[in-house]
C-alpha cells in the first residue's frame, strides 16, 4: 500500500515547519488554505508562514482599497483574524497535509511524546497519485502487463511452472512480483513464514528492487488480531543475556523504556523481528532522524539556550543514553506494548516462566479498537446485518 502523511500541530508557533512542493496547510478555524504552489519547498516556522501569508495580502491592499473596496475591507477582517493567530491570543489547529510524505513538523518535546502533534497516516487517493505522476507510471506498467497476457494466453493457462509466485523447497521462502514503492516499477518480494517457538506464526517480507537498488524489509503477523492487547515487560538484569533476545515487534506496538523517559509510538519503526540490541539501535538511528533541527546547522551553537535549545539536548542526552544501554554499561526496562497482542520478547527459561519478563493482557479502549479497524467490525451473523 501506498501511504501519504498528514500531520497536525496545535497552539506551536516557533515549531519548524518544512513544507515540500506537494504539501498544503490549512487552517480550520479560518477556513484558511496555502496550497501546494504557495510556498512551495519552503522550510520555516509556523509564525513564519503565517507572517508570509500576512504579507501577500497586504502587499496589494492600498490597490484592492480603489479598484475593489468591498473584497479590500473582507480580507482587513481576515488579516485581523490571522494577527490574533500569529499573537496566539487564542488555539488555533494548523495541518500540514501532504500526499507525499515529504512534509514535517518539529516535536520540541522529542523523544518524548507531544499531547498537540497527532501525525496520521492514509492510503492515497487517486486524485493524490495523479498530483504525485504515479498513476501514469503504473497505468504503463499495468498496459505493459496487459499486452503481455494478450501475446500468449494459452501459454500462460497451461504453463502452470511459469507462474509469478514461485516457491523454493530448500529454503521454504515464496518469491512473487511486486512494485518498488521507491520508483513504482517492477520488484522482487521474498515471504517466508517463520514459527516463533512459544507464540505464533509470522510471515517475514523482504523487497528488493533491481531497478532502483531500494531494499526494505517489513513483519506480519499470520494470525489475526489477538481478543485483548499484551504489555510485556523486560526487566534487564544482565546486558550479555538480554541484549540477544529475540523480539518482534509488531507495527501495532510501541516502545516505552520509562528510565529514558523514552516513547516510540506504534507509528515508528514498523515491524520488526530482531534482537533486543538491534532494536535499539533501530529507535536510536530513528530519534536521529525524526527531528534533524536537533543536529548540525540548526543545533544550538552559542552560549544562550532557549526552552527550545534544551530540548534538542535533551534529545541528545537520550540518544547518548540509549547507546549506553546498546554498550551493555547501564540496564533498563524496555516495556512492549501492543493493542493487537502480536508483539514478543524471547523466554529465555522457555518453557518455565522468566523471572525478568512481565506479560499482562488488558481490554483494549474504544480508541485502540478504532485505531485497529475492528471497532464497528462484526465477526458473528453477520449475514443478517
Amino acid at each position: 500500500k501506498q501511504w501519504y502523511q498528514r500531520r497536525v500541530a496545535i497552539t506551536a508557533g516557533n515549531r519548524q515547519v518544512i513544507k515540500s512542493e506537494w504539501g498544503c496547510i490549512r487552517i480550520p478555524e479560518l477556513d484558511f488554505e496555502i496550497p501546494p504552489e504557495s510556498q512551495r519547498g519552503s522550510s520555516n516556522t509556523v509564525e513564519g508562514f503565517l507572517l508570509r501569508t500576512k504579507e501577500g495580502l497586504q502587499s496589494q491592499q492600498k490597490d484592492r482599497r480603489e479598484q475593489h473596496p468591498q473584497l479590500a475591507e473582507q480580507l482587513d477582517s481576515f488579516i485581523g483574524k490571522l494577527e490574533d493567530l500569529i499573537g496566539f491570543t487564542q488555539p488555533f489547529t494548523f495541518i500540514l497535509d501532504d500526499p507525499s510524505g515529504n512534509s514535517f513538523v518539529e516535536n520540541p518535546r522529542a523523544p518524548k511524546e507531544d499531547p498537540q502533534l497527532k501525525v496520521e497516516r492514509y492510503v492515497r487517493s487517486k486524485e493524490d497519485m495523479d498530483l504525485l505522476g504515479i498513476s501514469s507510471i503504473r497505468e504503463a506498467l499495468d498496459n505493459e502487463v496487459t499486452d503481455n497476457q494478450n501475446v500468449l494466453p494459452e501459454e500462460n493457462e497451461d504453463a502452470g511452472e511459469e507462474t509469478s509466485v514461485r516457491y523454493n523447497e530448500n529454503t521454504e521462502i515464496m518469491t512473487f512480483e511486486a512494485l518498488c514503492n521507491a520508483c513504482g516499477r517492477d520488484a522482487v518480494c521474498n515471504m517466508k513464514q517463520v514459527d516463533i517457538p512459544f507464540f505464533k506464526k509470522i510471515l517475514l517480507m523482504a523487497n528488493v528492487c533491481d531497478h532502483c537498488g531500494y531494499k526494505d524489509s517489513e513483519v506480519k503477523s499470520a494470525g489475526g488480531i489477538s481478543e485483548h492487547g499484551q504489555r510485556i515487560t523486560l526487566t534487564m538484569t544482565d546486558a550479555g543475556m538480554d541484549l540477544v533476545r529475540d523480539i518482534l515487534k509488531s507495527e501495532t506496538a510501541k516502545i516505552h523504556i520509562p528510565e529514558l523517559d523514552l516513547t516510540m509510538t506504534s507509528g515508528c519503526l514498523g515491524g520488526r523481528f530482531t534482537t533486543v540490541e538491534g532494536m535499539l539501535e533501530n529507535v536510536r538511528d530513528q530519534l536521529s532522524s525524526i527531528n534533524p533541527f536537533s543536529f548540525g546547522d540548526s543545533a544550538p551553537t552559542d552560549g544562550t539556550e532557549t526552552a527550545e535549545d534544551e530540548g534538542k539536548d535533551g534529545m541528545k542526552n537520550v540518544i547518548s543514553q540509549l547507546e549506553a544501554v546498546i554498550r551493555g554499561e547501564r540496564l533498563v526496562k524496555i516495556v512492549l506494548d501492543d493493542p493487537a497482542g502480536n508483539s514478543f520478547i524471547q523466554n529465555l527459561y522457555a518453557p518455565d516462566s522468566d523471572p525478568n519478563l512481565l506479560m499482562e493482557e488488558y481490554v483494549r479502549t474504544d480508541e485502540e479498537n478504532d485505531e485497529l479497524g475492528i471497532k464497528f467490525m462484526k465477526t458473528e451473523n453477520y449475514e443478517d446485518s
